[in-house]
C-alpha cells in the first residue's frame, strides 16, 4: 500500500522550517549542532502551531521564537555573551501583563537589561485592552506574540518575575525570583487597564533601579 501524499502546504512549511534551521544553524555554529538547532526550530513551529490563529504568520514567529531559545541556551551554557542583566517576566497567558512588563521595562532600560517574557498557558492573541493602553504611551505591542514557556530562558534569567502563573515557573539557585500580585487586563474597563498600566509601569522603574544600582550578578 503506498503511503499518503503530503499536501503542498505541509510541504511547504516543512521546507520553510528547514530553511530556517539552516540559517539558525550558520548562526549558531560552533555553539550548536545543526541537528540541535533543527530540533529547536520544530519544536517551537509545533508548540506555537497549538496555539495559532493565523498561520501564515507562523515562519516569522518561529525564527524568532528559536533564535532566542537558541539564544538563551547558549547563554546558559556560557557559549555567548551574558553583557547585561536577563530579566523575564512570566504569567499565564503572556497575553498582557508580562508583555507589558517587559516593553515597559524595554523603554526605560534602553539597553542597560535584556528582557524576554512568556506564558505558563499562552493565548492566541495579545489582549485587545493591553495592545490599547500602551498604544496611548506610544509603545506598540502588534508584532509581540505570545509564547510559551520553555526551561531555555528561565535558565538564562537573573530576575524572574512571575504574575499569577503560580509554580509553572521552574526553581534555580543564584536567581531572584519575585511575584507580582497584578489584575489580569483581560476582562477589564479601559480605566483600569490603565490603572494596570501604571503600575507595572511604578514596579519596573523601581526594578530597573534596583538591578542597575546593585548589579545584579549575571548567570553563566
Amino acid at each position: 500500500m503506498s503511503r499518503p501524499r503530503e499536501t503542498p502546504s505541509l510541504l511547504s512549511a516543512d521546507h520553510v522550517l528547514h530553511t530556517i534551521a539552516s540559517d539558525l544553524a550558520h548562526r549558531f555554529a560552533g555553539v550548536f549542532a545543526p541537528e540541535t538547532v533543527d530540533r529547536y526550530v520544530f519544536e517551537s513551529y509545533t508548540a506555537l502551531a497549538r496555539t495559532a490563529k493565523i498561520t501564515s504568520h507562523l515562519p516569522s514567529v518561529t525564527e524568532r521564537f528559536a533564535r532566542d531559545r537558541l539564544t538563551a541556551l547558549a547563554q546558559a551554557k556560557g557559549a555567548a555573551p551574558h553583557d547585561v542583566p536577563e530579566i523575564l517576566f512570566v504569567c499565564v497567558q503572556n497575553a498582557g501583563r508580562s508583555q507589558m512588563a517587559a516593553a515597559l521595562l524595554n523603554r526605560h532600560a534602553a539597553g542597560r537589561v535584556h528582557v524576554r517574557s512568556a506564558g505558563s498557558a499562552p493565548s492566541t492573541d495579545l489582549h485587545p485592552r493591553a495592545v490599547d493602553v500602551m498604544q496611548e504611551i506610544g509603545i506598540d505591542l502588534h508584532a509581540a506574540f505570545p509564547k510559551p514557556l520553555t526551561d531555555d530562558v528561565v535558565r538564562a534569567a537573573d530576575v524572574v518575575i512571575t504574575m499569577g502563573c503560580g509554580d509553572a515557573c521552574p526553581l534555580y539557585p543564584g536567581k531572584r525570583y519575585e511575584d507580582w500580585d497584578l489584575q489580569d487586563p483581560a476582562d477589564t474597563t479601559l480605566e483600569q487597564a490603565r490603572q494596570i498600566r501604571d503600575d507595572i509601569d511604578t514596579r519596573v522603574r523601581h526594578l530597573l533601579d534596583e538591578i542597575l544600582t546593585h548589579k545584579t550578578p549575571t548567570a553563566q
